[in-house]
């Protein structure tokens, strides 16, 4: 199951599970952040209507954070979340429940067995959790894009943009104990660079949806490049997805991962302790698996051949 808030490179990341033929994507919930729940949970029938998989069921997710008011990201990803490449609207409706219902009830139904991709603001997981206890028992593995362990934030010089949309929902879910891997900018704002070169790459693809891709990826790579100075971009949603089927792509350390809540300069920030010697710890909080490092270039090689 998929958490999503397509996006650019969201609608990338479900293309590339979509053309992975050892996946079933179970379903998809929208959430807030680079769009509305609402307009998330549209793209994502429309992403997966262009990838051949218009069966899967989507829900519409959180509409706002825990304990903060709204915010999303169009000026990043265009006014349609998909750099204005969305076309019309999806033929398929969302299903009648919400995002965090439909992971609970899958949930439930094959303890053990599903593995969760969060690809955005982490309140969906957040109200599961608060619904069913148990889910981090009954999901057999969580992978997370989020957060920025070591290293600057992208929102802030502090906070990474999923974790700084619901840091309330990030903290409760990173001390809850789910088997969970978190792949934050540390990682992706390296391994996840894509140049000019890969981007050539992409769009000769023949593929109608690699060439839509390019199309979405658009605005994107013209919000980096103003950044930069660079024509590129941050692929950091399918490198989480890339490292979900493939986990040997990146090596990883155990951390208890806590976010700043209260800081009035570093609220969503990502915090561990990285001295050799604690004086005092919270065992009551579960470690995670962080990602510290990625093989980018075997990522964006991989990545072209499932799209191309």
């Amino acid at each position: 199951m998929v958490h999503s808030d397509p996006g650019a490179d969201d609608a990338v990341a479900l293309c590339y599970l979509a053309a992975r033929p050892e996946v079933r994507i179970e379903a998809v919930g929208s959430v807030h952040g680079n769009v509305s729940a609402e307009a998330g949970a549209e793209n994502a029938l429309r992403v997966l209507e262009r990838a051949g998989l218009p069966d899967v069921p989507v829900a519409v997710g959180a509409a706002r954070p825990l304990a903060q008011g709204v915010e999303t990201a169009e000026w990043v990803h265009g006014l349609d979340g998909l750099g204005g490449a969305a076309g019309p609207p999806a033929q398929n409706r969302p299903v009648p429940i919400s995002a965090a219902e439909q992971l609970v009830t899958l949930a439930r139904a094959n303890p053990g067995e599903l593995c969760l991709l969060e690809l955005a603001p982490l309140t969906n997981l957040a109200l599961a959790l608060l619904l069913e206890p148990e889910l981090p028992r009954l999901l057999k593995q969580v992978v997370v894009m989020g957060g920025a362990i070591g290293g600057p934030g992208n929102v802030t010089p502090f906070a990474e943009a999923n974790f700084w949309h619901d840091p309330e929902a990030a903290d409760l879910v990173l001390g809850a104990g789910f088997p969970l891997t978190l792949v934050g900018l540390n990682v992706t704002d390296s391994a996840g660079r894509a140049d000019g070169e890969w981007l050539d790459r992409l769009a000769a693809s023949e593929q109608p949806v690699t060439q839509w891709c390019t199309e979405v990826l658009g605005h994107y790579v013209g919000f980096y490049s103003g950044l930069t100075g660079e024509r590129e971009l941050r692929l950091h949603d399918p490198l989480a997805a890339m490292i979900l089927l493939h986990p040997e792509l990146a090596k990883y350390e155990q951390h208890r991962v806590s976010i700043e809540l209260r800081g009035e300069l570093t609220r969503g920030a990502s915090l561990v302790d990285s001295r050799p010697f604690t004086l005092e710890q919270d065992e009551s909080r579960a470690p995670v698996q962080v990602a510290v490092w990625a093989d980018g270039t075997r990522f964006l090689d991989d990545l072209l051949e499932a799209l191309g």
